[in-house]
Order: C-alpha cells, then sequence, then structure tokens
C-alpha cells in the first residue's frame, strides 16, 4: 500500500513539475534548468523532495524517481546520473556526477564538477572568463558522504567520507577517508 502511495504522489508530483521539464527540454538553457531547480529546493517537507524528484527525472541525463533530495539541494549541470535509492541530504549542490545506487550524502555537501573547473593559467585575465573544464565526479554504490564534505575526485563502491573533508584526489573501493584535503583513515570492515 506504501508503494502504491508514494507512486501516486510522485505522479502528482510529476504532473505539477511538467510544465518546467517541458521548458528546460524546448527552450532549453543550462540558466533555465538551474533556475527551476533552485527554484523547486525551497520547496519544504517530502513534497518538496517528491517535486525535485520527479523534476529531476526529466531533466539530468538519468535520474531515478526512487531517490530523496533534500530541501535546498539541486544539480547544477544536467550531465549527471543519479541511481536509485540515494539519499541527498539539505543545502547540497551537485554538479557533472555519476551518484550510484544506495549512497547517502549528508547535508551541506558540495560534488564539484572535478578539480579544474576555473581556469586561472592567463595572466591579466580575469579568472571568470578562463576556460575551465568540466569532469564527471564518481560516487560508488552504497558510498556514504558526511556532512560539508566537499567532492573532486572519484570514490569507490562503499566508501565512508568524514564529516568536513574535502576529497581531492581518487580512493578505491571501501576506503574510510578524511581531513583536509582527505587522506586514508582505514577500510570499511577492518574493525
Amino acid at each position: 500500500m506504501k508503494k502504491l502511495a508514494q507512486k501516486i504522489v510522485f505522479l502528482f508530483a510529476t504532473a505539477l513539475t511538467c510544465p518546467l521539464f517541458i521548458a528546460v527540454r524546448f527552450v532549453g538553457g543550462d540558466g533555465l534548468f538551474c533556475s527551476f531547480g533552485q527554484l523547486l529546493a525551497l520547496i519544504p517537507g517530502k513534497s518538496g523532495s517528491y517535486a525535485r524528484a520527479a523534476y529531476y527525472s526529466k531533466t539530468l541525463n538519468q535520474c531515478s524517481c526512487n531517490i530523496y533530495i533534500g530541501f535546498g539541494s539541486f544539480f547544477s549541470h544536467k550531465a549527471t546520473v543519479v541511481e536509485e535509492c540515494v539519499y541527498i541530504g539539505a543545502y547540497c549542490i551537485i554538479g557533472t556526477a555519476y551518484i550510484g545506487r544506495n549512497c547517502t550524502i549528508g547535508s551541506h555537501v558540495s560534488v564539484l564538477s572535478g578539480k579544474k573547473q576555473h581556469g586561472f593559467d592567463q595572466v591579466g585575465v580575469p579568472i571568470q572568463e578562463q576556460c575551465g573544464i568540466f569532469e564527471q565526479v564518481r560516487l560508488g554504490e552504497n558510498c556514504w558522504i558526511g556532512e560539508r564534505s566537499v567532492i573532486m575526485a572519484d570514490l569507490g563502491t562503499q566508501c565512508v567520507v568524514g564529516a568536513g573533508s574535502v576529497v581531492t584526489k581518487a580512493f578505491d573501493d571501501l576506503s574510510i577517508v578524511g581531513g583536509n584535503p582527505a587522506r586514508l583513515l582505514g577500510q570499511v570492515g577492518e574493525r
């Protein structure tokens, strides 16, 4: 019965957000995509999460409808994949990413589009006018990202990232990492 109720609520949310994702598809533009995402980020509670999931399931490269997206959270790039059973806490900003099944992302987490988003090599040219490189950052299946972390590099399957960490290099499966910059603290299952 609960699954049926969730499907009905999701269909209702899809109907409500339909004008937004139609506008993004046919009028286009990343600016419009971000604007609608930020608008939907302001809807509180589970109804807001359903609205965000419905919108992103139609606008991201791929996004499961079976996800939770907290208040104030949004995606800044459409070139993102979100698998099912993902939990994204409040006030998260996610760039170009692949988020594996069963990932849990704490509140206030930023997943950047790699480490080279901003160019700064040209002397005398404002950094805002220099081209950067956007890379897809991969979060493997069943990762847990602690609150206020910044993720700039890939994480393998079932990694744990301590709160407040800054991940600047890739880590293999089952890594427990923490710090700024994040370093390997141990392996899941070692205790």
